[in-house]
C-alpha cells in the first residue's frame, strides 16, 4: 500500500517523470529495431534464364522457354537419323525452314515432311507413323490422356483475306467478321461494298486453323450454314486463295499470305497482322509421344535453339 504525506498528497515522483521515462524507452526500442531492420544477409541474385526470340517478334512463350531446357541442342546425332513430320498446313513453311537448318547442322540425317492437317498429324503420331505432329492448336485432354505432349515453338497470326479483285477496300470490325462467318451478314453492301453476296470459304474440320478460328474469332461458336458459306474438302491454302475472286473471303496463317500478289489482307479493328494489338494470334506446336524418341528429341532441340528460332521467324514473316 502506498504511503501518503501528512498533507494528504501521494509521495514519489510526479506523473510527468513516468511519461518521460516511457518516451525514452520507446525511443530506445525504435532505435534498436531500426538497426535490426538495416541488417540483412547478402543473398546474391540468380541470373535470369536466356530468352528465346519468338517467331514474328517478341519473346517466345513460357512453355517454349521451359521446353528448351528439356530439349537442348545436341552436338551431334547418329548417322542416318530420320525425322518424320506431318500435320498443320499452317506450319508448312516452318517445317521446311527447320528441315533445311536441321540437315545443315546434321548432314547425315533425314527429314520427311507432310501437311495433311493438325488432326491427321495427331492420328499419325498416335499410331506411330511419325515422330512429330505439327499442330496449330493445343492438345485436347483426351489426346494428353493418350500420352501426347506438345511443345510451343512460335506464335502465329491468322490473317483475313480477300482477292485483289474484290472492290471492298475497307477493314472489318471483329463483330462484323463474326457475323460474316456465322452467316448473319451475307452481302458486301452491308459494309459499303458492292451489292454482291459474300462468298465465305471455310477450312475443313481437320484443320487446326479452323479450330483456332472458332476459338479466338467465334468464341467457340459454330460456323454458319447459310448457302453462301462453302467448307473446303481439303485443308490447303493455295487452292483457297485462288478461289477468292472478287467476292470471296477466307483465312490463313499470315506467313502464307503476307507476300501473295493475288490477295489482300483485311485490317481487323484497324490493325493488320503486323501490329502487336492484332487480335487473332495463336501459338504453334510440335506434339510428340511420351517418352520422346531420339529423333523427336534431336529435332525439338534444334527447333528451340537460336538457329531454329531464327528459321521459324523468317518462315512466319514470309519470304
Amino acid at each position: 500500500m502506498s504511503q501518503q504525506s501528512s498533507g494528504g498528497q501521494r509521495s514519489g515522483p510526479p506523473p510527468i517523470v513516468f511519461i518521460a521515462l516511457a518516451l525514452a524507452d520507446l525511443w530506445l526500442l525504435q532505435s534498436q529495431w531500426s538497426k535490426l531492420k538495416a541488417w540483412q544477409p547478402s543473398i546474391p541474385s540468380l541470373p535470369s534464364p536466356p530468352s528465346i526470340p519468338a517467331a514474328g517478334g517478341g519473346q517466345a512463350t513460357d512453355g517454349a522457354l521451359k521446353s528448351s531446357t528439356l530439349f537442348p541442342l545436341q552436338a551431334s546425332v547418329p548417322a542416318g537419323t530420320k525425322v518424320s513430320l506431318d500435320g498443320s498446313t499452317s506450319m508448312v513453311l516452318i517445317n521446311e525452314a527447320l528441315k533445311a537448318g536441321f540437315l545443315k547442322t546434321y548432314p547425315d540425317s533425314q527429314v520427311e515432311t507432310a501437311a495433311t492437317g493438325s488432326d491427321n498429324g495427331i492420328q499419325a503420331l498416335l499410331v506411330g507413323n511419325i515422330n512429330l505432329a505439327a499442330i496449330s492448336r493445343p492438345l485436347t485432354s483426351e489426346e494428353k490422356g493418350r500420352g501426347l505432349r506438345a511443345v510451343p515453338v512460335a506464335k502465329d497470326r491468322i490473317a483475313i483475306v480477300v482477292g485483289v479483285a474484290n472492290p471492298f477496300r475497307r477493314g472489318l470490325s471483329r463483330s462484323q467478321l463474326v457475323q460474316i462467318f456465322r452467316g448473319e451478314i451475307t452481302n458486301w453492301a452491308t459494309f459499303g461494298g458492292p451489292d454482291r453476296a459474300i462468298r465465305v470459304l471455310n477450312r475443313p474440320s481437320v484443320s487446326g486453323t479452323n479450330k483456332t478460328f472458332r476459338t479466338i474469332v467465334l468464341g467457340d461458336g459454330n460456323f454458319g450454314t447459310t448457302p453462301n458459306i462453302t467448307t473446303l474438302v481439303r485443308d490447303a491454302t493455295t487452292p483457297m486463295l485462288r478461289m477468292l475472286g472478287p467476292d470471296g473471303i477466307g483465312y490463313a496463317t499470315y506467313g502464307q499470305v503476307a507476300d501473295q500478289q493475288t490477295v489482300r489482307v483485311l485490317p481487323i479493328d484497324g490493325n493488320t497482322p503486323e501490329a502487336e494489338a492484332y487480335p487473332f494470334q495463336r501459338p504453334l506446336f510440335y506434339a510428340y509421344r511420351e517418352p520422346p524418341n531420339a529423333a523427336a528429341k534431336a529435332f525439338l532441340g534444334f527447333a528451340l535453339s537460336q538457329d531454329g528460332q531464327s528459321g521459324i521467324a523468317g518462315a512466319i514473316q514470309g519470304p
